[in-house]
């Protein structure tokens, strides 16, 4: 548990190091972002690395129901993280679309997964994107709302989220886990 811990702990930090030590990380220039980006691999490595060795001890188990709400789910969260950065109307609809994006992803994978390291995995990556956007509403006030986003934007948005869910679905089959059961 403790790499997949450790992992958690460095994502956290890769992605808050500009809000906690801005000086600092104003002061790496554009080198900056890629310690951030061999960071964020690293932590990634560590948390699949970590779920692997962990303690698979099931704590609830929703079966057949839980898979079906966690792929449902799915869909929006894959949306809202899409929704960050298209021309669609919901990217100014709410705040932080790719943050809550993130919130719903790991919601919908605790709802599938009841074991002890989905909840420290899913459950950890849910929090650190709860304390992000505290965060970032501290330290900013609210930006001015995006309104460029248009029905077309829309339409992309629906069908970029239809592929991106397809595609994610055929890698964890790929990967041995199918999110359909079986």
């Amino acid at each position: 548990m403790g790499t997949l811990i450790s992992g958690l702990g460095l994502w956290a930090v890769a992605h808050w190091f500009g809000r906690l030590a801005p000086g600092l990380r104003a002061g790496m220039g554009r080198a900056g972002k890629g310690v951030v980006a061999l960071l964020s691999l690293l932590a990634i490595w560590l948390m699949v690395r970590g779920y692997g060795q962990a303690d698979p001890t099931v704590l609830w188990d929703l079966g057949a129901a839980g898979k079906g709400v966690n792929n449902l789910l799915m869909i929006p969260a894959l949306a809202l993280v899409g929704a960050a950065h298209s021309k669609s109307r919901l990217r100014g609809a709410l705040r932080h679309p790719m943050l809550w994006g993130a919130v719903l992803w790991a919601l919908a994978h605790l709802i599938a997964n009841g074991d002890l390291r989905s909840l420290v995995l899913f459950g950890g990556l849910g929090l650190w994107a709860l304390i992000s956007m505290a965060l970032i509403n501290r330290a900013e006030a609210a930006p001015e709302r995006f309104s460029g986003g248009t029905r077309a934007g829309d339409i992309r948005l629906a069908v970029i989220t239809i592929v991106l869910y397809g595609a994610i679905s055929a890698l964890h089959i790929w990967l041995g886990v199918n999110p359909f059961g079986a």
